[in-house]
Order: structure tokens, then sequence, then C-alpha cells
């Protein structure tokens, strides 16, 4: 079992939903981001989705976008993301982190290369929005191979003819993004979620966590009601992006928190 299937189990057996928490690493600035990071669990973080900075991020809105470039711009690469997680795990050995992102920066790095270089900084799963499962021999099967889960996002114009080549091989949990269009772009609405994560979980015994279009504790605690677990990042990054100190950041990602566990 990785720390993120050990996670949902400790939930499932308290009855809780989790909350997943998206910061861009290195965003604005190595030291800040390594400080809010070491934060979240203390905020009520069950899993912490790290984003990987990349110059062409074509799922993402404004927000993360902008988030991307500040960390590039601050020096953050592929190599410091890894070591951020590495020394968060001196600290912390048991909060799952995912490692969101792109597959350019880890083709560069070399795929062997990165998957014994993210093993041994703690990092336990992937999310790769652009490699579909049909490029599963690229990185996906190595991934599992290698012990980290590699998690699939769902959509809601997956159908259900193509849901089930989504689940194939898909671990640890499944993103169902709650829009259409960008991170960031609209609100998530749960008479709408709801139904779509139940036609998910008929083609896969994983949890299912609930994202994009989640800014509040009430949207939060809504979401989470009718699915696993809410994941919150555009909200997030955007206080992140204003200036706010990381205890301000870490109060309002409390409030998330708090919500979803409340649902």
């Amino acid at each position: 079992m990785t720390r993120i299937d050990k996670k949902f189990a400790a939930l499932r057996a308290e009855g809780k939903k989790a909350f997943v928490a998206y910061i861009m690493a290195g965003d604005p600035d190595y030291q800040t981001s390594l400080e809010i990071v070491r934060g979240l669990p203390g905020a009520g973080v069950d899993v912490i989705e790290l984003g990987l900075p990349f110059t062409d991020p074509m799922a993402d809105g404004p927000t993360i976008q902008l988030a991307g470039q500040r960390a590039l711009e601050a020096g953050q690469t592929l190599k410091k993301t890894l070591e951020l997680a590495r020394t968060f795990r001196e600290e912390d050995d048991t909060t799952p982190i995912v490692l969101m992102g792109y597959y350019n920066p880890i083709y560069s790095h070399g795929v062997d290369r990165f998957l014994a270089d993210a093993k041994a900084a703690g990092i336990d799963g992937l999310i790769i929005v652009d490699l579909p499962p049909e490029e599963d021999t690229e990185l996906c099967l190595p991934a599992q191979d290698a012990g980290l889960n590699f998690i699939r996002l769902a959509t809601p114009t997956t159908d259900d003819k193509r849901l089930p080549k989504v689940m194939q091989n898909t671990s640890g949990f499944v993103y169902y993004v709650s829009i259409t269009g960008i991170t960031g772009a609209a609100n998530a609405v749960a008479t709408d979620v709801g139904p779509e994560v139940a036609r998910i979980k008929s083609a896969t015994d994983l949890p299912i966590v609930v994202g994009f279009g989640i800014k509040t504790p009430e949207a939060s605690r809504d979401i989470a009601s009718v699915a696993d677990g809410a994941v919150v990042g555009s909200a997030i990054v955007d206080r992140i992006g204003k200036g706010e100190t990381p205890e301000q950041v870490l109060a309002f990602v409390k409030g998330l928190a708090d919500g979803a566990h409340s649902a």
C-alpha cells in the first residue's frame, strides 16, 4: 500500500472525506513554498498536490499559469521540486504527496531517473495531465512498477465508452474534473457532480475526489458530500499570488479542509 492508499483507508475507517490541496512548487519562491507545504498537514490537508512548474501549462487557467511563471522566474526546477519534497519528508513521513504537471520536464529528466529520484524524495503519486491511457507505456506502467500511484483525470466529457479505458491502469484515486474548461474558470455544483461521481464509481473501486471550481468552505463541504473528497488549487494559489503570508494562506486552507471534513 502507498501512503495514498493508507490515507484513504484511514479516512474511510473514520467516516471522513478527504481534503486535497494543490500549490505550485516554488511559488513565489522556494523557501516560502516550503513553509506553506510544511504547514498544510497541520491545516487539515490529507493529500498534498505539488505542482511542477512548466512553460506551457495547457490545462491551467491564468491563476496557475502565473504561479508557474513566478516559480520558474524564481529558479524552480524539477530537481528543486523533488528537493522540496525530500525536505518536507524530514518532518512528515505520512502525508501523501502527488506531483501534478506535464510530461515534458519528466521526459527531459529521463523517465527511469525521474522515477528513482521521485521515489527517493518521497513522492507517492503522479498526475500527468497530457498523457492519455494510450501512452501508458511511457510513464504510467513504469511508475506503478516503481511503487508510485498513477492518478487519472476523468471529466464531464469522459463518456461511458471512454471511462473503462481511463480507469484501466489508474491507482490511488480518481480525480474528477467537475467542469469543462481550464482551472479556476467556474464554480463546481454538487447537484451536477453527484450523478457523475456515481457513474464513475460504477467503473472503479477507487476513491473519487473532485476538483476545479471549489473556492469556499461551503463549496468544499458540498462537493465532498457527494464524493470521497474535494480538491482546491486555484483559490489557494490566488492568495499566494496576492502576497498573503504563509500564515494567512494556511488559515484559508484550514477553513476549506474543515468544510470537506464536515461533509
